[in-house]
């Protein structure tokens, strides 16, 4: 499937090799040639401490920069339902005040994110929608997404793609024609706390154990924040030694629950400010490749 929205000739297809590897392809890489993609989670859209201004403003400069889109999960909070032990009326935003609480949750996230859908590759899950999942028997993320693909009269098409709480995606370039190169992401949206003092960074010798075929690792979850270069040794088949890196990505949030720090949930906790925003990555052609690079995009 053609997206039509990029300048560049770009290719997304799910499921050609494996169900769980969304294959994204590149055609005439050539000099000058760049591609600029946002990664994101946690944004919890519904929250009343989400910053839905610093969120759209985000979406809103990767669609000024023709950038694709991957969210690693967590876009809904879908935590005041009933019978769920954290609900709270007064945490609920206006528009979600409806007694069918979950369809609100998705119409009102469907007209939120429709603008942006021709430029989003992948919506993982997290374990917010994961429990909505068990709790309520409602996959909150494949209605977003249905929502999001529905065309519209003299809308651009959108081929946004249902990820899992963990998944690859594989990018492939054709350069001068006939010369194939790829790189492989792969996103979880993550476990545990963190970390106080690490960050969740200790994470990261972990992956690079069970995940060599990885060039790209992105989590999120704790609503820290890093772009963390590690550099390997590799032998290629001809036994030629060369030096590569494997990229480590934890994508922030975008719900400020720290506030003035005058009281709270996450304040009892003795919980820290996390970074509000998001990360963007390029890939560009060099000295006849593809490259990479990396920048956080902070409130």
């Amino acid at each position: 499937m053609k997206l039509a929205a990029f300048k560049n000739s770009v290719e997304i297809q799910q499921g050609k090799h494996h169900p769980n590897v969304t294959e994204i392809h590149f055609d005439r890489v050539g000099d000058g040639w760049r591609q600029t993609f946002m990664l994101r989670g946690d944004a919890h859209y519904d929250n009343i401490h989400c910053r839905q201004d610093i969120e759209l403003r985000d979406l809103e400069r990767a669609k000024a920069l023709n950038a694709g889109i991957i969210d690693v999960g967590d876009l809904f909070c879908a935590m005041q339902g009933r019978g769920d032990p954290r609900s709270d009326y007064d945490a609920l935003r206006p528009e979600h005040k409806k007694a069918a609480y979950l369809n609100a949750l998705v119409d009102v996230a469907i007209k939120r994110y429709k603008p942006f859908a021709p430029y989003w590759w992948v919506m993982g899950k997290g374990n917010h929608e994961t429990a909505v999942l068990k709790n309520k028997n409602a996959d909150l993320t494949s209605m977003l997404v249905h929502g999001m693909n529905t065309p519209v009269a003299d809308g651009p098409e959108s081929f946004v793609q249902i990820g899992g709480y963990g998944g690859w995606v594989r990018f492939s370039f054709l350069m001068r024609k006939t010369v194939k190169y790829s790189l492989n992401l792969k996103y979880h949206h993550g476990a545990g706390g963190g970390g106080p003092v690490t960050r969740g960074v200790i994470d990261t010798n972990r992956q690079a154990v069970y995940l060599p075929d990885a060039d790209i690792v992105v989590n999120g979850h704790t609503h820290d924040n890093y772009v963390l270069p590690v550099t390997r040794e590799r032998i290629n088949i001809q036994g030629v030694i060369a030096h590569d890196y494997l990229w480590f990505i934890r994508t922030p949030t975008y719900k400020d629950e720290y506030g003035d720090g005058s009281g709270g949930y996450h304040i009892e906790r003795g919980r820290p400010p996390k970074p509000i925003g998001c990360v963007f990555g390029e890939f560009y052609y060099e000295h006849q490749t593809v490259n990479l690079r990396f920048w956080s995009e902070l409130s």
